[in-house]
C-alpha cells in the first residue's frame, strides 16, 4: 500500500519506518525543513535502538521517503496516518491544534477513497472532529479510524513488529478491511487485532497508560512504607508480582515516572473525565504522589547532609526519564539538577544518550557540568546519585566507584546495586524501599 505518515516525531518516524519494513511505500511528511533535510541525510532526530538500520535499509530500497510537501505525498495515498503532537494545555487537556490543522488541509488533497488514521494520542471524540474538518472540503469518500500507538521508548521497533495487540476503532467495514490488510504481515504471526468503535479505541490508549502509571505509583508508595517498617520492596515485589492477576511488569520502585506519555496522558484523562462531569479522584492521587516521588532523592540528601548542600559536589548518573532513550521530558533527573543547584550544590551529570537534550534544557542552570563519561562524573564528587537505570551503570563495580568518589556515599534512585555488596565495599548506601545496610550510619 501507499502510506503517508504526517509527523516525523517519535511515533511517526517509528510507525512509518516499520510500515516500510513490512513492504509498503511510505511517505513521511513534516513541516520542519531541517528535520526532513536531516532525515534525507540519514540523521535521525531521536535515539531509538534498531531504528537507524531500518531507516537506512528502507530508504536505500526506495520504500521510505521524506518530504515537506503534504499535497504530493497525499496524492497517491491509500492510508494517511496523523502522528502529530498533542501537548497538554494548562488545564491538562490535549491540544488538538496540530491534528485539526492538518485535517483542515486534507479534504481537497484526497484523490480517491482514503483511510485517515488518528495515530496520535487524542481525547475521546477526536475522530468525530477530524471527520467533520475533512468532510467540509473533501471531494472523495474517506473514513476516519482511531489506531492508538502502544510504543515504548527504547523498545518501539519491537513493539510495532511484535505487539501485544493492535487496536483499531472504526464503524466502517470498508476501513476495517483496509486496516486488516495493512497489518496482515503482523497479525499473520498470531498477533491480536481488536476492532472496536472509535471512542472506545481513543479511551483505550488513555486507560492503558493511566493504569500503568497507577501500578508504578502504587509500588512506590509500598516502597515508602517498606522504608518505615524495615521491609524490602524487592522481595515484596516478587511476592505480589508472581500473582498472575497482578503480574511482574511496572512494579519496580524508584523515583517516579516521566517521559512524554504517562504524565501527559494521565492529566488528559483526568481532564476528559472532568469535562464529562466525573471526578476521577484516583488520577489526581497518581499525579500528586508521582510529583512527591520524583523528589525522594532530594529528601534523602537533605536528611543526610542536615539541609546543608552548599558547596557539595554530586555526581549524577542518568538524565533520560528511562534507559534506552534520549527523552528527558518530565524526567526526575531534571528536577534533581535544578533543586540541588538552587541550594548551592554542583552537579556533575552523565547520560549515555540524553546529554545534548539536557544541555539545551539546562542551559540557564548554573553549576551543572556535563561529564564526558560516567567515570568523569564521579571524580572528586561527595556522593553519587542514580536517576536512570542504564545497563552500563549496573556493570560498574562498587570498588571502582569508591576509587573515584571523594566519599563513599551513594543515593540510588533506581535500586540498581545490591545493598549487601555496597555494605561490603564500605559505602553509605540508600535506595528506594530497601533497608539500610546494617553498617550504614549517617
Amino acid at each position: 500500500m501507499t502510506v503517508v505518515i504526517v509527523g516525523t516525531g517519535y511515533v511517526g518516524l517509528v510507525t512509518g519506518t516499520c510500515f516500510a519494513e513490512l513492504g509498503n511505500d511510505v511517505w513521511c511528511v513534516d513541516i520542519d525543513e531541517q528535520k526532513i533535510a536531516g532525515l534525507l541525510r540519514g540523521e535521525l532526530p531521536i535515539y531509538e535502538p534498531g531504528l537507524p538500520d531500518l531507516v537506512q535499509r528502507n530508504t536505500a530500497d526506495g520504500r521510505l521517503h521524506f518530504t515537506t510537501d503534504l499535497a504530493q505525498a497525499v496524492e497517491k495515498a491509500e492510508v494517511v496516518f496523523l502522528a502529530l503532537p498533542t501537548p497538554p494545555g494548562q488545564d491538562g487537556s490535549a491540544d488538538l491544534s496540530y491534528v485539526l490543522g492538518v485535517a483542515d488541509q486534507l479534504g481537497p488533497l484526497l484523490a480517491r477513497y482514503t483511510v485517515i488514521v488518528n495515530k496520535s494520542t487524542v481525547p475521546v471524540g477526536t475522530a468525530d472532529q477530524v471527520r467533520e474538518r475533512i468532510a467540509a472540503k473533501a471531494r472523495h469518500d474517506f473514513d476516519v479510524v482511531s489506531n492508538p500507538e502502544f510504543l515504548r521508548e527504547g523498545q518501539a521497533v519491537r513493539d510495532f513488529m511484535e505487539p501485544d495487540r493492535i487496536v483499531v476503532g472504526t464503524a466502517s467495514h470498508r476501513a476495517q478491511k483496509v486496516m486488516q490488510s495493512l497489518y496482515q504481515p503482523v497479525t499473520a504471526s498470531g498477533r491480536m487485532l481488536i476492532i472496536m468503535d472509535e471512542r472506545s479505541a481513543e479511551l483505550t490508549k488513555y486507560a492503558a497508560n493511566a493504569f500503568l502509571a497507577m501500578k508504578i505509583t502504587f509500588m512506590n508508595e509500598i516502597a515508602n512504607v517498606c522504608e518505615r517498617l524495615g521491609a524490602d520492596v524487592d522481595v515484596v515485589r516478587q511476592g505480589i508480582g508472581s500473582d498472575e492477576r497482578i503480574g511482574p511488569a511496572f512494579l519496580f520502585a524508584g523515583i517516579g515516572y516521566g517521559g512524554s506519555c504517562f504524565p501527559k496522558d494521565v492529566r488528559a484523562l483526568q481532564s476528559t473525565a472532568r469535562q464529562c462531569g466525573y471526578d476521577f479522584t484516583l488520577l489526581e492521587a497518581i499525579i500528586t504522589l508521582n510529583m512527591h516521588q520524583q523528589k525522594r532523592l532530594q529528601e534523602k540528601l537533605r536528611a543526610y547532609y542536615k539541609n546543608n548542600l552548599q558547596g557539595k559536589v554530586f555526581a549524577l548518573w542518568g538524565l533520560a526519564f528511562k534507559p534506552d532513550t534520549d527523552d528527558i521530558r518530565e524526567a526526575s533527573a531534571i528536577g534533581i539538577v535544578r533543586e540541588l543547584t538552587a541550594q548551592g550544590a554542583v552537579v556533575q551529570a552523565y547520560d549515555p544518550e540524553a546529554m545534548e537534550n539536557a544541555r539545551a534544557l539546562l542551559a540557564d542552570t548554573p553549576d551543572v557540568h556535563f561529564a564526558a563519561t560516567a567515570d568523569a562524573a564521579l571524580k572528586g564528587a561527595d556522593a553519587l546519585l542514580i536517576a536512570t537505570e542504564w545497563h552500563e551503570f549496573r556493570a560498574v563495580t562498587p570498588m571502582h566507584i569508591k576509587k573515584l568518589l571523594a566519599h563513599p556515599v551513594v543515593f540510588d534512585g533506581r535500586n540498581i546495586f545490591d545493598p549487601a555488596a555496597m555494605q561490603r565495599a564500605g559505602f553509605y548506601y540508600e535506595s528506594i524501599g530497601r533497608p539500610l545496610p546494617s553498617n550504614t550510619k549517617k
